[in-house]
């Protein structure tokens, strides 16, 4: 190691250098696919059991986040350690499965150790090398070419260029396999439940909507005074208006109000029918909360109610509702 400290401009220096090196990398990538390619995608399709990514070192670090994607994106697939294969894991592969073996020189001991019990097994095998020459590029069915001119490392030797090469790659697997698939960002959503993605695109007004007794609605014909009763319980700043049937008549808002009171109007002897709106912004209530959202800013609006396939209202929302539920 060097006793000398770099100076601010060297490391700029070294970190432009390493991305520039990098991104030649991946770039590097683009002319060499092939028919091979398109090969190991069908071959992800047509797995009827699991894709199983396996790889040493950094190769491994990386097979682990591109079994991630492949599952996240509807190919299902796990990472499994090739050294702990030798011992036992091998048991979980089966002949459905379709393996995907990492390693940047392709001659890995313990990944080469494993093909034969894997070809034994009848599992289709992908390889993803820098080197299409090694012993595991010649085992493989299909053989991915991941090779750099150099690593970003200044002695060029750790693991750098490399790694992102192959991740890279791994990527524009996952993509294309989910194109192949028709995944939706529907499907993507219903394997992230739990983040702000999946509660933007699973999460519909009917799960959100106050209805039943919460939900503010009088008939057409009610006293002004008794709708305004109806909207200060249920507390959202509007009222439905509806018929015997509870078809949408109207709707009566906190904005509404005010405009009547500035009017001057006999507010103890009108109808609510006097004083409603009577084209009011509606939702459907299977609509995707994301969609409320959107209506509710393009209208400039706070709230909306809900309403089934035949037009009766069965709930309203308001902005805080979707606030609350991390929709917005």
């Amino acid at each position: 190691m060097t006793s000398t400290s770099p100076t601010t401009a060297d490391i700029l220096e070294l970190a432009r250098r390493t991305l520039a090196i990098e991104a030649a990398a991946v770039e590097a990538l683009a002319p060499r696919l092939n028919d091979g390619f398109a090969h190991a995608v069908n071959i992800l399709l047509a797995c009827k059991g699991r894709v199983v990514v396996s790889g040493m070192g950094k190769s491994g670090h990386i097979g682990g986040k591109i079994a991630a994607t492949l599952a996240s994106t509807g190919t299902p697939a796990f990472f499994m350690h090739p050294a702990e294969a030798s011992h036992g894991d091998l048991g979980m592969i089966t002949a459905d499965d379709v393996v995907i073996a990492l390693s940047n020189s392709g001659e890995s001991a313990e990944l080469v150790a494993i093909v034969p019990l894997i070809k034994r097994r009848g599992a289709r095998l992908i390889a993803m090398t820098g080197r299409p020459a090694s012993t595991l590029a010649r085992e493989a069915d299909i053989h991915l070419d991941a090779g750099v001119e150099q690593e970003a490392c200044p002695h060029n030797l750790a693991p750098t260029a490399s790694t992102t090469a192959a991740l890279a790659l791994g990527d524009a697997l996952a993509v294309a396999a989910l194109y192949a698939r028709g995944f939706t960002a529907e499907d993507f959503a219903r394997t992230h439940p739990g983040g702000s993605l999946g509660r933007k695109l699973l999460v519909r007004v009917d799960d959100l909507m106050h209805r039943d007794n919460d939900l503010p609605s009088v008939r057409s014909g009610t006293l002004f005074k008794d709708a305004l009763l109806e909207m200060t319980r249920k507390g959202l700043g509007m009222t439905a208006i509806v018929d015997a049937d509870s078809h949408l008549v109207g709707i009566f808002t906190d904005g509404d109000l005010r405009r009547c009171l500035d009017k001057g109007l006999d507010l103890a002897t009108a109808s609510i029918d006097d004083v409603m709106h009577r084209r009011p912004k509606t939702i459907a209530e299977t609509a995707l909360a994301a969609e409320a959202v959107r209506y509710m800013e393009e209208h400039k609006i706070n709230g909306l109610l809900a309403t089934d396939a035949e037009g009766r209202v069965t709930g309203a929302l308001n902005m805080h509702d979707l606030l609350r539920a991390g929709v917005v």
